[in-house]
């Protein structure tokens, strides 16, 4: 189980990170200016964070009201992960339409490539923190080495 402070460190740098190389990657693939691509890109970051909170707290009361138990299976972590993706879409779409002046057409699928982006950055990011800050099991403390 890993520390609250090596969660906070974890989210924190997630987003740094991120936020480095998505920023450039958007300014291709989007023809958008840096300025612009940053703006969305720092603010969907926020939004994800909060409802990320959010979505989490309620996703699991809901399960307690429902199921009695906080415990996901394959299938209730599927469910998790689209509502999840919806709900963010939902609240991101029409803001960043607006933002940079384009159709809802384009910063939906604007959006589809930032989660595709996102998904694998996800992927290689939490193997990366997890080879340079591995848990010890049987102490239930993060070690920290760059060495296996």
């Amino acid at each position: 189980m890993r520390s609250l402070r090596d969660r906070v460190r974890h989210a924190i740098s997630y987003e740094i990170i991120g936020l480095f190389l998505f920023i450039p990657v958007g300014v291709l693939l989007f023809n958008q200016p840096v300025t612009e691509m940053s703006v969305v890109a720092i603010a969907s970051s926020l939004v994800s964070t909060i409802w990320n909170f959010v979505y989490n707290i309620s996703f699991d009361k809901i399960m307690v009201c429902f199921r009695g138990t906080t415990e996901k299976n394959v299938t209730i972590r599927v469910f998790h992960a689209i509502l999840f993706e919806a709900g963010l879409t939902i609240s991101l779409v029409p803001v960043v339409a607006w933002y940079l002046g384009i159709s809802l057409i384009t910063a939906f699928i604007m959006d589809i490539t930032i989660v595709l982006f996102y998904l694998g950055y996800t992927f290689f990011f939490n193997l990366a923190y997890d080879y340079i800050f591995p848990v010890d099991e049987k102490k239930g403390k993060v070690q920290y080495s760059l060495n296996p």
